[in-house]
């Protein structure tokens, strides 16, 4: 009913309340590797094409619940989080994702200057085509490396704000391997870090860093954020988050985040195989506006990390101690299998997967137990073109990509598997008795069972498998291995590797240091506290 200024009523008129809510359009994307610089072998756009790449629908469809965002590795990762976080925030506003692509690759040597500048055009390609956008949640990891290109990553920040705006908000998840640096903070809104290691929480991360991102864009949040530097390479112990050393860290920062005025605290535990003067842990810390609590909060985790810095990694084995535990363990090799993590090789930390000393040792004095190995042996697979299975082979795998670091070995037997695959390309299996030897044409990221189950080989009549990872096959080998050992022979993810760099400054444990503040207060360019 509509009243005059006098009071006498004019009419009656329909009126609805309607709460309009505010429509926004959040473009997602990813290019994540983590780059060994001690590798020769750059990374391609095959190699992630070769592992996950998706784009537009087809990526759309893939991080829905119903989808699979990264088969063969896991369902659920960041973007599937993003997906579920903009759902949980819609109805707060109507959002619209706008799906770019979706890189990611196996760990690897740097990437060749073509495939980032590739990327680096794909990214503002798609951006320009995607139209009006409201904010960018970009998932990467934070230890990528290009040849010739000085940090990748912020450039393909710097690419972004190009195209949608300095103003418009970035979210970004990252590793908790990352290296963080000033550059990569100034250029995001929104930081969130896995905070699992072995990495599980990856879908987790991506929910977290979606609803900020929203909040921020709808104006309910305005960010405060710092990071600290702590001149440190190692240190943590095993840095496994559900172990004695970093389980307490990683409690506080569970508990920190109680506190409603926190949003989100990382703590990065840096990846070693970079080649950068600057390489060192690092905290990162976001609230609700509230500068003196992010330094001081800051503060607290950078004590917590630097009060570990003490505990080393545990020491490996070399491969005859390893083997003479193997051998010792019958029952553990009678109730299932006994894992070997090739920790000189570590795919997962960019190994190249072709490393040959432990395959040359369990060729020559394991000749009374039977043991799975991978190799990258690409070479092979010209001389295997016209070959049928079960046709006797020989075979020489190493000196290839790395010659200088994976000596040549030679290996007979009889071919019992040959085919292309999606996820390594071609692989074969050759039985040369006591060692069933699977090549393959990309990195044999060897940490499920499911890499030897596949082509034919059980788990479980094994007396070893050799894995190429430090963490990840202790979680996805639980059922089968009785044991893991941990064996260090020679190569290029040798943890003491970071001895022979060129560092800016005094860094732990090549030089013992009073504290952090003063490296920090460098590294940031604040004043000393």
């Amino acid at each position: 009913m509509i009243w005059d200024c006098e009071g006498y009523r004019l009419g009656h008129e329909v009126k609805e309340e309607m709460t309009v809510k505010r429509t926004i359009r959040i473009a997602f994307a990813r290019i994540q590797q983590e780059s060994n610089e001690f590798s020769t072998v750059e990374s391609t756009i095959e190699d992630f094409e070769r592992t996950h790449y998706m784009e537009g629908n087809v990526l759309l469809e893939a991080i829905k619940p119903t989808g699979k965002e990264a088969e063969g590795f896991m369902k659920n990762a960041e973007l599937s989080g993003f997906y579920k976080g903009i759902q949980e925030k819609n109805s707060e506003a109507q959002i619209e994702i706008v799906p770019l692509f979706s890189a990611w690759a196996v760990s690897g040597g740097p990437l060749s200057a073509e495939t980032q500048s590739l990327f680096e055009n794909r990214l503002m390609s798609k951006l320009k085509d995607a139209g009006p956008i409201d904010g960018v949640f970009f998932t990467m990891h934070g230890a990528l490396r290009a040849t010739g290109i000085p940090n990748p990553e912020e450039r393909y920040l710097q690419k972004i704000k190009e195209v949608v705006g300095a103003n418009t908000p970035i979210a970004v998840t990252l590793d908790l391997h990352a290296h963080l640096r000033g550059d990569l903070v100034e250029l995001t809104d929104v930081l969130c870090a896995y905070r699992t290691n072995p990495h599980r929480d990856h879908a987790k991360v991506g929910a977290r860093a979606a609803k900020i991102l929203v909040d921020v864009i709808l104006g309910k949040t305005k960010v405060a954020k710092t990071w600290r530097y702590l001149p440190m390479i190692l240190g943590g112990g095993s840095t496994i988050d559900f172990l004695p050393t970093m389980l307490p860290v990683f409690r506080k920062l569970k508990k920190i985040e109680e506190d409603p005025r926190v949003l989100y605290v990382s703590l990065f535990m840096v990846h070693p195989f970079l080649n950068s003067p600057d390489l060192g842990w690092a905290v990162h810390v976001m609230t609700q506006n509230d500068v003196q609590l992010a330094d001081q909060l800051a503060d607290d985790i950078a004590n917590l990390a630097w009060d570990v810095r003490h505990k080393m990694p545990p020491e490996f084995d070399p491969p005859d101690r390893a083997l003479a535990k193997v051998r010792k363990n019958k029952m553990a090799r009678k109730l299932g299998t006994i894992c070997l993590c090739d920790t000189s090789d570590a795919v997962g930390a960019g190994g190249t997967g072709e490393n040959t000393h432990l395959l040359a040792y369990l060729l020559t004095h394991a000749k009374d137990l039977l043991s799975y190995v991978p190799v990258r042996g690409p070479q092979v697979f010209e001389q295997l073109v016209n070959t049928k299975v079960g046709a006797q082979v020989s075979v020489t795998v190493g000196g290839y990509l790395q010659p200088d670091i994976n000596p040549e070995v030679a290996v007979a037997g009889r071919l019992t598997y040959n085919q292309a695959t999606k996820a390594f390309g071609q692989v074969a299996v050759v039985d040369a008795g006591h060692v069933q030897l699977v090549i393959t044409e990309g990195a044999p990221l060897a940490f499920k069972p499911e890499f030897y189950e596949n082509v034919g080989l059980s788990v479980w009549k094994a007396d070893m498998v050799v894995t190429k990872g430090f963490f990840p096959p202790r979680i996805f080998f639980a059922l089968h291995s009785r044991k893991t050992l941990n064996v260090a022979t020679k190569g290029i993810t040798d943890l003491d590797l970071y001895k022979t760099l060129d560092f800016d400054g005094p860094v732990h444990p090549i030089k013992a240091l009073p504290g952090w503040r003063k490296a920090d207060a460098e590294r940031r360019q604040a004043n000393p506290k």
